[in-house]
């Protein structure tokens, strides 16, 4: 099964380098290319993409932005965005999260990384990498277990007494960055009944991907962040 790729960035040598990458993988496809934001979401209704690979800075409508109107979509639901910008700064860790983005890569990422990005993507699972997980964690930490522009944490709470117990244990190893195996390994069950727990708490919570879910983890104070 091809995995369907959108480049969105400005610099059009950039998108080229990612187009001969992805292009030389026998399991991805770029269908499209996009040099602003609003572009990219008119190139996403027409392909139908399984990831679209979007910097934050884009002239115009930014990646922030066209990430909102992607992820607002119904239409578009099955399409993942990969944010990626030229330092991970912990402001836009957690602006690329709130805007329904499914994880968060620098510009400095080996190619290998960048693959296995848009596979993890593709596959449904959060990414994001080391320093964007810390740059998240100081972030929340910072305005006191709260984000602007976020959720109401009551809100969450009252949506987190629809889960049950095991729901609750997979949500707090999804929160801590775990993959299905990993989670199936420490709760000693199969990776497919995680899969289930996973699938039911992102429709109980009404999360579009497990990034949202650590977003709701964390907000809700189901997990609590640990200062090394």
């Amino acid at each position: 099964m091809t995995i369907k790729v959108v480049l969105a960035d400005d610099q059009a040598l950039l998108r080229s380098a990612f187009r001969v990458l992805v292009d030389s993988e026998p399991d991805m496809e770029v269908v499209g290319e996009a040099a602003d934001g609003a572009e990219v979401v008119d190139v996403v209704h027409k392909t139908l993409p399984d990831v679209v690979l979007m910097d934050i800075r884009m002239p115009g409508t930014d990646g922030l932005a066209a990430t909102r109107a992607i992820t607002a979509d119904p239409a578009l639901a099955a399409v993942h965005v990969v944010m990626l910008t030229t330092f991970e700064v912990d402001e836009y860790v957690v602006q690329s999260l709130r805007a329904g983005a499914s994880g968060f890569l620098g510009k400095g990422a080996e190619p290998e990384e960048l693959l296995g990005a848009i596979r993890v993507a593709a596959a449904g699972e959060a990414l994001l990498s080391p320093a964007a997980t810390k740059g998240l964690i100081a972030t929340f930490l910072a305005q006191g277990g709260s984000w602007d522009g976020g959720g109401d944490p009551r809100r969450h709470g009252e949506r987190l007494a629809a889960l049950t117990v095991r729901e609750r244990e997979v949500l707090v190893q999804v929160a801590g960055g775990h993959s299905n195996d990993e989670i199936a390994e420490r709760l000693a069950v199969s990776p497919l009944t995680v899969k289930t727990h996973v699938n039911r708490a992102m429709a109980k919570l009404s999360a579009r991907d497990r990034a949202q879910l650590v977003v709701i983890a964390y907000e809700s104070g189901l997990v609590r962040p640990r200062v090394d």
